[in-house]
Protein backbone atom coordinates (compact mmCIF):
# COMPACT_ATOMS: atom_id res chain seq x y z
CA UNK A 1 0.00 0.00 0.00
CA UNK A 2 1.77 3.63 -1.20
CA UNK A 3 1.38 6.10 1.15
CA UNK A 4 -0.36 10.06 -0.09
CA UNK A 5 0.81 13.21 0.97
CA UNK A 6 -1.70 16.01 1.07
CA UNK A 7 1.28 18.99 0.87
CA UNK A 8 -2.19 20.96 1.55
CA UNK A 9 -1.14 23.74 4.38
CA UNK A 10 -4.10 24.28 6.54
CA UNK A 11 -5.41 28.13 6.38
CA UNK A 12 -6.52 29.76 8.99
CA UNK A 13 -8.03 32.68 7.16
CA UNK A 14 -11.80 32.83 6.39
CA UNK A 15 -12.54 30.88 3.06
CA UNK A 16 -13.22 33.38 0.53
CA UNK A 17 -15.45 33.10 -3.00
CA UNK A 18 -13.16 31.28 -5.14
CA UNK A 19 -15.79 32.25 -8.28
CA UNK A 20 -15.01 35.91 -8.22
CA UNK A 21 -13.41 37.33 -11.44
CA UNK A 22 -11.89 40.50 -12.03
CA UNK A 23 -12.97 40.72 -15.30
CA UNK A 24 -9.61 42.21 -17.29
CA UNK A 25 -6.32 43.60 -15.56
CA UNK A 26 -6.77 47.51 -16.26
CA UNK A 27 -6.47 50.07 -14.01
CA UNK A 28 -5.72 46.81 -11.46
CA UNK A 29 -3.04 46.06 -8.40
CA UNK A 30 -1.40 43.14 -8.58
CA UNK A 31 0.85 41.44 -5.52
CA UNK A 32 3.48 38.96 -5.79
CA UNK A 33 4.62 36.96 -3.22
CA UNK A 34 8.68 36.13 -3.87
CA UNK A 35 8.88 32.33 -1.87
CA UNK A 36 13.05 33.21 -1.98
CA UNK A 37 13.73 30.36 -4.23
CA UNK A 38 16.08 31.10 -7.22
CA UNK A 39 15.00 33.00 -10.26
CA UNK A 40 11.48 33.85 -8.95
CA UNK A 41 12.36 37.10 -8.88
CA UNK A 42 13.36 37.81 -12.50
CA UNK A 43 10.47 35.71 -13.99
CA UNK A 44 8.29 38.47 -11.36
CA UNK A 45 10.34 41.36 -12.65
CA UNK A 46 9.79 40.19 -15.93
CA UNK A 47 5.82 39.21 -15.79
CA UNK A 48 5.47 42.65 -13.90
CA UNK A 49 6.51 44.88 -16.77
CA UNK A 50 4.39 42.64 -19.45
CA UNK A 51 1.34 43.32 -17.12
CA UNK A 52 1.70 46.68 -17.24
CA UNK A 53 3.03 47.06 -21.00
CA UNK A 54 0.46 44.87 -22.53
CA UNK A 55 -2.68 44.69 -19.95
CA UNK A 56 -3.11 48.01 -18.20
CA UNK A 57 -2.07 46.69 -15.00
CA UNK A 58 -1.79 50.14 -12.79
CA UNK A 59 0.70 48.93 -9.97
CA UNK A 60 2.63 45.93 -8.97
CA UNK A 61 3.50 45.35 -5.43
CA UNK A 62 5.91 42.77 -4.31
CA UNK A 63 6.89 41.05 -0.91
CA UNK A 64 9.64 38.53 -0.32
CA UNK A 65 9.63 35.84 1.93
CA UNK A 66 12.94 34.70 3.99
CA UNK A 67 12.94 31.33 2.78
CA UNK A 68 11.05 28.79 0.39
CA UNK A 69 10.03 26.73 3.45
CA UNK A 70 8.62 29.93 5.71
CA UNK A 71 4.96 31.17 5.14
CA UNK A 72 4.68 34.75 4.34
CA UNK A 73 4.67 37.05 7.11
CA UNK A 74 0.82 37.67 8.54
CA UNK A 75 1.53 41.56 7.52
CA UNK A 76 2.46 40.62 4.17
CA UNK A 77 -0.88 38.80 3.51
CA UNK A 78 -2.55 41.30 5.35
CA UNK A 79 -1.46 44.04 3.19
CA UNK A 80 -1.56 42.31 -0.11
CA UNK A 81 -5.06 41.38 0.76
CA UNK A 82 -6.10 45.06 1.37
CA UNK A 83 -4.11 46.79 -1.42
CA UNK A 84 -4.12 43.85 -3.98
CA UNK A 85 -6.91 43.21 -6.54
CA UNK A 86 -4.82 40.27 -7.50
CA UNK A 87 -1.84 38.12 -5.57
CA UNK A 88 0.81 35.32 -7.52
CA UNK A 89 2.96 33.51 -5.38
CA UNK A 90 4.98 31.06 -6.88
CA UNK A 91 8.63 29.50 -7.16
CA UNK A 92 11.99 29.30 -9.29
CA UNK A 93 14.42 27.57 -9.62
Amino acid sequence: MALVYDPTAPSHHRPRDLKRTLGDLNGKTVGFIDNAKPNFHLLVDDLAELLVANHGVKTVIKRAKRGASMPAPEEYIADLAKECDLVITGSGD
